[in-house]
């Protein structure tokens, strides 16, 4: 049970956040969501295919925009506003890494997606650039192929980054030779967000099932972009994947309003030599604390081989297990809060 510490500084310190009021939902969008397109008539048409750059920040955010929209019918039974949609989660984790600069060219070869040159630029030697492009042009290409976009699957095309072009699918057919069991478990929650009967625990189940099974599979294609990158970076990145997994399995709701808080945990800049948590000077006692446990969480699965993600998954087997288990962290997060961070 060693890992409940750790789980309890990334989860409970966020959703402590979280209960805060938000008198206006669009305050909580990822920058540039208004200006990024938000029709498919938005994209250039050639040979009566739209044609999506998602190498630029706008391009790709426009992608998530239309997702959210076209789904936004089947989220209205559990709020109005589209506030419940749990696709929320994918374009806010994009708009960090935009705001964070972890979208730029690492290598620092280019200007791409710096300030001072291409700030919209999309790098393709970006580690995190390259791991959410799977988590934008899968979840859209599948539900374009599921038929909820109101495009047929041939319809649309992404263009190829600049190298390792192979890496990469960019329609419905190339996404589904390439990658078939990612497709299918995305095309999986489509099928089952059009069914009346489906549950918001439901949908939570085959939402994580297909993120989850999305970074597993592409974790090791990337490994070589991580060696631009410094020691501290390189671990928060590795420990960030292994949390996902097990946020995952306690289906956290990513709907607009958790994510944009949990958002408030993250660190808010690329993590340099020197950085250690929860020692960073710049950072918030909370992001501290929550990069401090990402980091043990990695430890902890680490030292007992993924022994512990598998008593987690035991453990919140229950609905009924995986909303107790947030009050029984409040308990361990509000000593182990006072021990190691004091009251700051």
């Amino acid at each position: 049970m060693a890992f409940l510490p750790p789980l309890a500084c990334i989860l409970v310190g966020c959703f402590s956040v979280s209960l805060a009021e938000v008198s206006n939902l669009s305050d909580m969008y990822p920058p540039l969501w208004k200006e990024s397109p938000g029709q498919f008539r938005d994209y250039r048409m050639e040979n009566g295919n739209y044609i999506v750059d998602p190498w630029v920040y706008p391009e790709r955010m426009g992608i998530y925009k239309i997702l959210l929209s076209q789904t936004a019918r089947y989220f209205e039974k559990f709020a109005p506003g589209n506030e419940q949609n749990i696709l929320w989660g994918l374009p806010l984790q994009h708009g960090w890494q935009y705001s964070t600069g972890r979208l730029a060219d690492p290598s620092h070869r280019t200007d791409c997606g710096y300030e001072s040159g291409d700030h919209l630029c999309i790098s393709v030697d970006s580690w995190w650039a390259d791991m959410n492009y799977f988590l934008c042009a899968l979840p859209f290409l599948a539900a374009v192929d599921s038929g909820i976009m109101g495009i047929s699957s041939d319809q649309v095309m992404f263009l190829p980054p600049p190298k390792d072009q192979t890496k990469f699918c960019l329609t419905v057919a190339t996404c589904w030779s390439s990658f078939p069991e990612m497709m299918r478990k995305w095309n999986a929650f489509y099928q089952h967000l059009k069914l009346p009967s489906s549950s918001f625990e439901d949908l939570l189940k085959y939402l994580w099932a297909a993120h989850s099974s999305t970074l597993d599979s592409l974790h090791k294609t990337f490994e070589d972009r991580l060696e631009y990158y410094s020691e501290p970076e390189v671990h928060f990145g590795k420990s960030w994947t292994e949390a996902v997994k097990y946020i995952g399995v306690l289906r956290f709701p990513t709907n607009l309003t958790l994510t944009h808080e949990f958002q408030k945990c993250m660190p808010p800049r690329m993590l340099v030599n020197g950085d250690r948590a929860p020692f960073i000077s710049d950072f918030t006692a909370l992001q501290n604390g929550v990069l401090f446990g990402l980091n043990l969480l990695y430890e902890v699965d680490n030292s007992t081989g993924s022994l512990s993600l598998t008593i987690w998954k035991i453990l919140m087997r229950t609905q009924a297990a995986r909303k107790s288990v947030l009050e029984v962290l409040k308990i361990i997060l509000e000593n182990y809060n006072s021990t190691f961070f004091g009251n700051n």
